[in-house]
């Protein structure tokens, strides 16, 4: 069974920094293009990076220069590192996994599965 468990959330300052981490379990995580998106209230899910099983990464443009996605597969985890975090990266952060290859570009969700629960960050102005 396939269980992703996302962290490192909460409220910050503008300009402040957060790192996220997500546990996956069940599956041969090195394998797999993992990705990291959002959802705030009221506005559509949207990626934010992805990081395939040989390293590459891809960004949205509105986190390039600010957010870094890392993964160590020794222990099954990515990372979001954020940083310079403004008040609209607030959102609810998931990070599910790339099960369908309809597309070039890792940037559709319902290319993703075994979504968890998510983790709430809040930056205030």
């Amino acid at each position: 069974q396939v269980q992703l468990v996302e962290s490192g959330g909460g409220l910050v300052q503008a300009g402040g920094s957060l790192r996220l981490s997500c546990a996956a379990s069940g599956l041969t995580f090195s394998t797999y293009t993992m990705g990291w998106f959002r959802q705030a209230p009221g506005k559509e899910r949207e990626v934010v990076a992805a990081m395939g099983r040989s390293g590459t990464t891809y960004y949205a443009d509105s986190v390039k220069g600010r957010f870094t996605i890392s993964r160590d597969n020794a222990k099954n985890t990515v990372y979001l590192q954020m940083n310079s975090l403004k008040p609209e990266d607030t959102a609810v952060y998931s990070c599910p996994v790339r099960v369908k290859f309809k597309y070039v570009a890792p940037v559709h969700d319902d290319e993703y599965g075994y979504w968890g629960q998510g983790t709430q960050v809040t930056v205030s102005s």
